[in-house]
């Protein structure tokens, strides 16, 4: 993981109080996802080539559900909350923000989203590095396999494509992360999905760090979720 960054520019915009909408996921990530050239209902493309996950994640997609609203910015409290790391994080991990390889089973995912500061500022240039489970349930600890990071653009956004991680034992469905703004710290989380058994009996399981979510036509899924980090 990169310890240097860039010097964050300053910027006058400001992103309001925004909550992810399920109904409007799909409209924002496919806005997204046309602009650099990929469309939701086809592969993902990495260079130029299609990658095609095969087969279906071992539950059902997760139904489309609203969540509570993000809260306000302005206050120490709206932070994302931290989890722990767990261990199987990997250091210098590759910059890229789709981890699909070819031939890789799973349900595709496409997670959208934002870093902002407490002050609703977007945080250009932060680091999201990125780490899961693949479609069984296991991490690839001697590669980089559902591992990378990449930069968020000078709004703040971010756009990764993944598939939907598979369960084991003791841990419901999750995706590591670790964010952090220019020359900030480092924050070490975890984003959870709706409608999970294992949400409830997960320990480390925060609601707060739930994203929103939406079942394409095509049995894909594509995900959402705002980080508010220190700068």
């Amino acid at each position: 993981m990169e310890e240097k960054q860039t010097e964050l520019k300053s910027s006058s915009t400001t992103i309001t109080r925004r909550k992810f909408l399920v109904s409007s996921i799909l409209m924002v990530t496919s806005a997204a996802l046309a602009a650099c050239g990929i469309n939701l209902g086809g592969g993902a493309t990495t260079g130029g080539t299609t990658a095609q996950p095969e087969g279906k994640a071992a539950s059902e997609s997760p139904k489309a559900a609203n969540l509570e609203p993000t809260p306000a910015c302005g206050s120490p409290e709206e932070l994302t909350p931290a989890v722990t790391e767990g261990p199987y994080f990997t250091p210098n991990s590759p910059e890229r923000n789709s981890l699909l390889e070819q031939g890789m089973k799973g349900t595709r995912l496409t997670i959208v989203g934002y870093v902002v500061s407490t002050a609703c500022k977007p945080v250009a240039h932060a680091l999201l590095d990125f780490w899961q489970a693949d479609d069984a349930g296991q991490y690839d600890n001697k590669g980089f396999t559902l591992r990378g990071h990449q930069y968020t653009d000078d709004k703040g956004k971010f756009t990764l494509e993944t598939i939907v991680p598979g369960l084991y034992p003791g841990r419901t469905r999750h995706i590591h992360v670790k964010v952090q703004a220019p020359n900030g710290q480092v924050l070490t989380s975890q984003l959870f999905f709706p409608n999970e058994a294992g949400n409830a009996k997960d320990g480390i399981y925060n609601k707060a760090l739930l994203m929103d979510m939406k079942s394409n036509a095509d049995g894909s899924q594509a995900g959402a979720y705002q980080f508010v980090v220190k700068v």
